[in-house]
């Protein structure tokens, strides 16, 4: 009886080694293997290590998590909120008040910006890529270049870009990546639409893209330190009478020279 059982035990080792299948009832072993030679042990102790060695390596995920919508939704909120508290109270408001005006705990409010530099820089890069956004948007829909200047100049307001000149002296990272390419874009899509406007001899020529940014941020912002909550009623109605003033033919002669981009920059 051992005997046979060591014949089975060496006949199922040999067809391990050698690619031999028993056939079921017949005791004899069908090759099934297709290579030229027989595999050794040490190759099949190889080829059994690298498979239980492939098997026990861990699996790692390619998907990246997205943030909730409700969580893109508060950060939203959040900025804009701040937004609309940088306008009308300027960029040093409390940011309970912003969290309150947003609808969210203080705990979400400092979880997405951890830090006042952190809000305000948020703050500074949605409303210029807005703005811009705007200017392009103006070009597209008027094919008169007062008139999508006149368009820009009411878009511009609706997204509150005065939030942006108080945060000038502002404790953030003016020089941020960001923001220096966002201001960029800012600067060159009004340079275009009041270079058109001029070009078609619809805009007067003694006034320059730092005229219309200056105009826009003080028309679109209460005084500092008081709490104007109806001025935006009176907004677009100022805003037009700007836009009158800046018509040809002039009908004064303005004080001063021009303002530019870089009289902006270094004041």
């Amino acid at each position: 009886m051992r005997v046979a059982v060591e014949t089975v035990a060496k006949g199922a080792a040999q067809a391990a080694v050698t690619g031999n299948t028993a056939q079921p009832g017949t005791g004899r072993a069908t090759r099934t293997d297709t290579g030229t030679g027989s595999a050794t042990r040490a190759d099949t102790g190889r080829v059994a290590e690298a498979a239980a060695g492939k098997s026990a390596a861990p699996t790692t995920s390619c998907r990246v998590a997205r943030p909730r919508a409700d969580a893109l939704r508060n950060r939203e909120r959040i900025v804009s909120a701040a937004r609309e508290l940088f306008v009308e109270f300027g960029p040093d408001v409390a940011l309970d008040d912003v969290a309150r005006r947003a609808g969210v705990g203080n705990a979400t409010l400092y979880r997405n910006f951890p830090d006042r530099a952190a809000l305000t820089h948020e703050v500074v890069l949605a409303v210029t890529s807005r703005t811009t956004l705007r200017a392009e948007e103006a070009v597209a829909a008027e094919s008169d270049p007062f008139a999508a200047l006149s368009r820009f100049v009411h878009a511009a307001a609706d997204e509150r870009i005065g939030a942006l000149c108080p945060m000038i002296s502002g404790v953030f990272d003016r020089d941020h990546p960001d923001l220096l390419a966002e201001r960029d874009r800012l600067e060159e899509a009004v340079a275009g639409l009041v270079t058109r406007a001029q070009s078609a001899g619809r805009l007067r020529t003694d006034i320059a893209v730092g005229d219309v940014l200056v105009a826009l941020s003080q028309l679109t912002r209460p005084l500092p330190g008081i709490a104007c909550q109806g001025i935006d009623r009176f907004t677009h109605r100022h805003l037009q009478l700007f836009l009158d003033g800046l018509e040809t033919p002039a009908r004064s002669e303005l004080p001063g020279s021009a303002a530019t981009l870089e009289d902006l920059r270094r004041s």
